[in-house]
C-alpha cells in the first residue's frame, strides 16, 4: 500500500519453479498482492507460487503478451508493477519507483536497466546490441527515445490500460506497451534509469534471441503501418 493505493506486482510464468521462489520472496511489503500469471507451465510454478502467498491465475495461452493481458486484468491494485519470473529484476527498488511514480506525477515507468557486472559473454553481447538495435529501429519508426526498449519492468497506474491499444500476444507486447504509453499525450510517462548488479537467470530460457528478435522488428513495422 502506498498513499492508500493498493500495488499489485504482476509475473508472468512460464516453468519457473525455481526463479518465482526468489521473487516473491525478495518482494517488499508494500506490495499488497503478488500475481502469478501461470502461463501453461508443465512444472510446479503454481504450486510453489501459492505456497508462498501468492494468487494464481491461469493463462493456458503460451504467449508474454497474453500472460500480461490475463494478468492485468486480474490484478486488484491501484498500481502495477512487473516482472519476469526469472528472478533478473531488482524487486527491492519497487518502493523507490513507487513513491517515484506518485512524487512525479507520472502515469507510467519503464526501467532502463544499468548493469554495473555484465562480464563479457556472446548472449550479452547479443542483448545489449540487439537492444541498441531494437532501440534505433523503435525510434526511426515512431520517434520515441528510449534506452531499454526491451525492458520487462514497469510501474504503471492500472487506469491507463483503458487508454492502450495492446494487440500482441508475444514479446513483441514489451514494445507495444512503451510505444502505446509514450506516444499517448494524455499519459506522462518516463524511463528511469536503475543501477543493479546484473546476474543470470533462474532457470532456463524461454526467449531465442534471433527469432524473437526478428518477430519484434515485424511486428514494429506491421504497427507502424497500423496493420496491428
Amino acid at each position: 500500500m502506498h498513499e492508500n493505493q493498493k500495488i499489485s506486482l504482476v509475473i508472468p510464468c512460464h516453468d519457473e519453479e525455481k526463479g518465482v521462489v526468489e521473487v516473491i520472496k525478495g518482494t517488499p511489503d508494500i506490495v499488497d498482492e503478488i500475481l502469478v500469471v501461470d502461463n501453461n507451465s508443465s512444472d510446479a510454478t503454481a504450486v510453489v507460487a501459492e505456497s508462498l502467498g501468492a494468487r494464481v491465475v491461469t493463462e493456458e495461452r503460451i504467449g508474454y503478451g497474453r500472460a500480461y493481458k490475463t494478468g492485468f486484468k486480474a490484478a486488484k491494485g491501484d498500481i502495477l508493477v512487473t516482472v519476469d519470473g526469472d528472478a533478473t529484476y531488482p524487486v527491492i527498488a519497487i518502493p523507490y519507483l513507487v513513491a517515484l511514480l506518485k512524487q512525479e506525477a507520472l502515469d507510467f515507468i519503464s526501467v532502463w536497466r544499468i548493469h554495473l557486472d555484465t562480464g563479457f559473454s556472446v548472449e550479452n553481447f547479443l542483448r545489449k546490441y540487439g537492444n541498441i538495435g531494437l532501440n534505433l529501429i523503435l525510434t526511426g519508426l515512431f520517434g520515441i527515445r528510449l534506452k531499454d526498449s526491451q525492458s520487462g519492468m514497469w510501474i504503471f497506474k492500472k487506469e491507463v490500460l483503458e487508454s492502450l491499444k495492446l494487440t500482441s500476444d508475444g514479446m513483441s507486447f514489451s514494445e507495444e506497451i512503451k510505444i502505446e504509453a509514450f506516444k499517448n499525450r494524455a499519459i506522462v510517462s518516463r524511463e528511469v534509469p536503475l543501477q543493479f548488479s546484473f546476474r543470470h537467470r533462474v532457470g532456463n530460457s524461454k526467449l531465442n534471441l534471433w527469432k524473437d528478435g526478428s518477430r519484434n522488428i515485424l511486428f514494429l513495422i506491421q504497427k507502424r503501418l497500423n496493420l496491428q
